[in-house]
């Protein structure tokens, strides 16, 4: 399970408008991850705006890749 909390902040730029569509405060997402991750590997990085998660896969839930020879 992969679990984001935050927070927006109220950001008051221009005093002129009447209404506001974003939201702020605090916020909390979970995420059901299909695969078992190496939690020692796990990275994350934010930047201009985007969240950027890397979780590995642990040894035993990377597939298999079997070569098959094709005979032309």
């Amino acid at each position: 399970m992969l679990t984001i909390k935050g927070e927006k902040k109220h950001e008051r730029k221009d005093e002129r408008y009447h209404l506001i569509e974003r939201t702020y405060g605090a916020f909390t997402r979970s995420i059901r991850l299909p695969v078992d991750v190496n939690e020692s590997d796990v990275k994350a990085t934010y930047r201009d705006g985007v969240l950027k998660i890397v979780l590995p896969k642990v040894e035993k839930a990377k597939e298999k890749e079997i070569k098959i020879e094709i005979e032309k």
